[in-house]
């Protein structure tokens, strides 16, 4: 593939990015709209976690499968097509006629999703050929959440207030097609020298273990914890990931190698990024109901609230790159997980919404945390595997990121559902929510101890031994492939 001019090369930057911020602005504006959802389509608690729950279980599910896809058939082929189906899905699901079909469009978005963001990355990895360049274009990919969060509230409240929730997923269809054309037009065709082997098998039990997991989550309110239908959901998960663990075992190039969880940095990423993005998922969803539902705001109003929690991610996240590229990830992921936590203390041990300021306070502690925790999930993931394998390392991490959220949505709604049935008074609302705000308490808590357990020297030793695990085995394939 020939040397791209510079100028080039940020056009191919800023067309990824355009895929990045149609995918995040997605579900932040789509919190927003939730309330409106609810009341025009009768929804329940159980009927808003699936509108969210549906997209990110999809987008979680076929990460992988459509990174290795694109490695096989071109990834510029695949980022059209992932394009065309994710603005098709926008426009299906802004023609609902129903909530089953608004769940149903929003798993058709989702599958277009999972050929935007991780291919993006491998455009970009290609793209950017010298480290310390291709160190920023993540940086400012990276920053691309940031300007989603902030940005998703304000237009998702002002497009819900004046034309109505249909009108958030237009947004996605003129930058989705404007995206397309500029890739035919700029982006060149690559593939990876050896692509990954399809696994079916694991794909499928993959679908199996995320599928029936979150539905028992967010059934259990209303069906029962001891009913059959969702003791039978939660036996499909426990063998969903016996039979993931030991067919994965076997395979000689599986979807997931478990191999890479014998390295602490990653085994802490993973958890870190479920904490965290179940965290930041589970906040959204019970401030959102909370701000319009309970304080009676606008959908405008419960975004302009939000403000200062995106403000400062928008700050936080280029500042955490910077900071995990001078000094490593640990000191982002101890102040990220103490943020976090403190966030979610003030709301369940001093009731922070019972004043403006403590309000604020919390907003702003969540948003410099969340700003900070994300930037070295990937680094974290990555550090110490050899480069063949960094890619597949980002991937699961990737993945880890939208389990989070699928997670934090179906346990807080949960929680919610069961303490107070959607709770109707600011009272019961508040009970309700109380646990939901220990969980968030507890997500950053676990940030702050798994940054500190997996970034010091033993987790770095743990790192090396893994890395020349895999060093060794390239070593053998290539002999193997000279002798014969």
């Amino acid at each position: 593939m020939p040397e791209l001019s510079r100028r080039r090369r940020l056009l191919v930057l800023a067309i990824c990015c355009m895929s990045l911020l149609i995918v995040s602005l997605d579900n932040t504006i789509l919190n927003v709209a939730l309330p409106s959802i609810q009341h025009e389509l009768h929804a329940s608690v159980s009927g808003m976690q699936w509108t969210i729950d549906a997209y990110t279980l999809v987008l979680a599910a076929l990460l992988m499968l459509s990174g290795s896809t694109a490695d096989r058939l071109g990834r510029r082929r695949i980022f059209l097509v992932g394009l065309v189906i994710f603005a098709v899905g926008s426009l299906l699901c802004s023609l609902a006629p129903g909530l089953e079909w608004l769940v149903v469009f929003r798993m058709v978005q989702a599958v277009g999703g999972s050929m935007l963001n991780p291919v993006a990355m491998s455009i970009i990895t290609n793209t950017f050929t010298e480290p310390r360049e291709r160190a920023r274009a993540i940086g400012v990919w990276g920053g691309v959440v940031g300007i989603s969060m902030a940005a998703g509230p304000v237009i998702g409240g002002l497009l819900v207030q004046t034309v109505g929730w249909r009108s958030i997923f237009w947004i996605n269809v003129p930058i989705g097609a404007l995206a397309f054309f500029l890739t035919l037009r700029y982006v060149q065709e690559s593939r990876a020298p050896r692509p990954r082997r399809v696994d079916p098998v694991g794909q499928l039990l993959v679908i199996a273990l995320l599928g029936s997991l979150t539905y028992a989550i967010i059934e259990a309110p209303d069906a029962g914890w001891t009913s059959p239908e969702i003791l039978t959901f939660v036996l499909v998960a426990l063998a969903s990931l016996a039979g993931l663990i030991a067919y994965e075992r076997r395979r000689r190039e599986p979807l997931i190698d478990l191999r890479f969880f014998h390295s602490a940095p990653f085994s802490g990423a993973t958890i870190v990024a479920v904490c965290a993005f179940a965290a930041l998922a589970g906040f959204l969803f019970i401030n959102t109901l909370y701000l319009q539902n309970i304080r009676g705001l606008s959908a405008l109003g419960a975004g302009l609230y939000m403000l200062p929690m995106a403000g400062m991610t928008l700050v936080f996240a280029p500042l955490s790159g910077r900071l995990v590229g001078s000094r490593g990830p640990r000191l982002s992921l101890l102040l990220a997980g103490a943020a976090m936590g403190a966030s979610g203390l003030l709301f369940a041990a001093f009731d922070a919404q019972s004043t403006n300021p403590l309000l604020f306070t919390s907003y702003v502690l969540f948003g410099i945390g969340f700003g900070l925790v994300n930037a070295p999930i990937t680094n974290t993931a990555v550090s110490g595997m050899p480069r063949t394998q960094a890619g597949v390392a980002a991937a699961v991490a990737s993945t880890s990121r939208q389990i989070g959220q699928s997670l934090g949505v179906a346990v807080i709604g949960a929680v919610l559902a069961g303490g107070a049935h959607a709770a109707a008074t600011a009272d019961a609302f508040l009970a309700a929510g109380r646990p939901a705000w220990w969980i968030i308490a507890g997500c950053g808590a676990a940030v702050l101890l798994l940054g500190a357990l997996t970034t010091g020297r033993w987790a770095k030793a743990t790192a090396d031994r893994t890395a020349t695990l895999f060093d060794e085995e390239e070593q053998a394939q290539r002999a193997a492939g000279v002798r014969s």
